[in-house]
């Protein structure tokens, strides 16, 4: 079901901004998201946050990719978020340097 919902929103910010960049802010977003999600549970020790996190939430978005697909094709995934991380690095040290 997660991977259908990451889908779906990829799909609406794809149709709506048409934009290379926004697919990457996008996904980046995700996973800023989802991660912060387990570190917050992770902290606050409420058990029945820290459960629904764990049996609700993916982790990453390397852990949806690894989930629902294995061999080359999880490999070739995982190039292409390591590729989709490193085009977001690049956009946010050039906004950084842009700010001075």
């Amino acid at each position: 079901m997660d991977l259908i919902i990451l889908v779906v929103l990829i799909g609406i910010v794809v149709f709506f901004f048409k934009q290379f960049s926004s697919f990457v802010y996008f996904v980046m977003i995700a996973d800023i998201f989802l991660r912060l999600m387990h570190g917050i549970a992770g902290l606050l020790k409420i058990v029945e946050f820290t459960n629904f996190v764990n049996k609700y939430i993916p982790a990453s978005v390397p852990g949806i990719i690894n989930t629902y697909s294995t061999g080359i094709f999880n490999t070739l995934l995982i190039l292409g978020y390591i590729i989709l991380v490193s085009i977001f690095e690049f956009y946010t040290i050039r906004i950084f340097f842009k700010k001075r």
